[in-house]
């Protein structure tokens, strides 16, 4: 990252008050530097006549982009903003945060280190997914935690089948399946019974959500395979395909899901004190007095 940052735009969660109050306190120590702020429409809400700019002159023009929220709403930025390549911080104002690593208490001195050069630079990758019906695309779009097949609205199994670079895997039925990168892996895929990927790792794993066989366990793969997930011709129930559970589509049987690795990567800033194993001992309670 450039440590001669002139623009920073700002992102937020929502009018909570402590996101009001956080956002104040950033925007009013960012304009005090110099710094020029470009306010994401998300900001609206808090301020009246504020000049807000929408996604893309957000990504274009800054060299750094501050988060203020919790993990969803970094997911939905992380997307909005990859193919810029902009340089993300998050604040956490969220509750079980595995990607926003700044408290407000920490962030006026934590924002001073990373704009004098001290921090640390990581980059993940996303997913891409469309649907296709035959010859159609119906809908495309990434994912920055996870792609998932699931069940909208009944308790029933979907009956699927699963390709990995053209090769058949297997046929189940179960209540679908977790396809995530190692940024997703401390997410849906975890709850589901999948290992914790590290997310320096090139690799993606596929998890089966309450497979009717229990001998169907989780696969860890390349990050550049292509995975195809097939919805079989006598299933019953009407299941959905998530991106990062903020985006769905309903599918019907012969409904192919095509999944691959993004090109565009997103680029994360953490403090210098970032240790992402202390990160997972804080949120996952690990070596807790008994």
């Amino acid at each position: 990252m450039d440590k001669n940052i002139k623009t920073i735009g700002l992102i937020v969660k929502n009018s909570e008050q402590m996101v009001v109050d956080t956002f104040r306190r950033l925007n009013d120590y960012l304009n005090s530097k110099k710094y020029s702020v470009l306010l994401d429409e998300t900001v609206g809400a808090l301020l009246e006549d504020a000049d807000l700019v929408s996604r893309e002159k957000l990504g274009q023009q800054s060299q750094l982009v501050i988060v203020i929220g919790g993990d969803g709403t970094l997911l939905s930025a992380a997307r909005s903003l990859a193919d810029f390549k902009t340089p993300i911080l998050g604040i956490n104002l969220g509750r079980l945060g595995f990607l926003v690593d700044v408290s407000p208490d920490d962030m006026l001195d934590v924002i001073e280190q990373v704009l004098s050069g001290n921090y640390k630079d990581e980059r993940r990758f996303l997913l891409q997914a469309k649907v296709m019906r035959g010859d159609k695309e119906l809908k495309s779009s990434d994912a920055f935690n996870d792609i998932v097949v699931h069940i909208r609205n009944v308790a029933r199994m979907i009956d699927f089948s699963t390709y990995v670079d053209g090769v058949f895997v297997n046929e189940q039925r179960a209540d679908g399946m977790v396809i995530s990168t190692p940024t997703g892996s401390t997410a849906y895929a975890l709850s589901s019974g999948g290992p914790l990927i590290h997310p320096s790792l090139e690799a993606m794993t596929l998890v089966p959500i309450c497979p009717h066989t229990l001998s169907n366990r989780p696969i860890v793969i390349s990050a550049n395979s292509k995975v195809e997930v097939v919805i079989n011709e006598n299933n019953r129930s009407t299941p959905q395909v998530s991106w990062d559970g903020q985006s769905n589509f309903d599918l019907q049987p012969g409904d192919r899901i095509l999944i691959e690795r993004k090109s565009n990567d997103v680029h994360l800033i953490h403090p210098e004190f970032y240790d992402y194993f202390q990160i997972l001992r804080a949120k996952l309670r690990w070596s807790e007095q008994l």
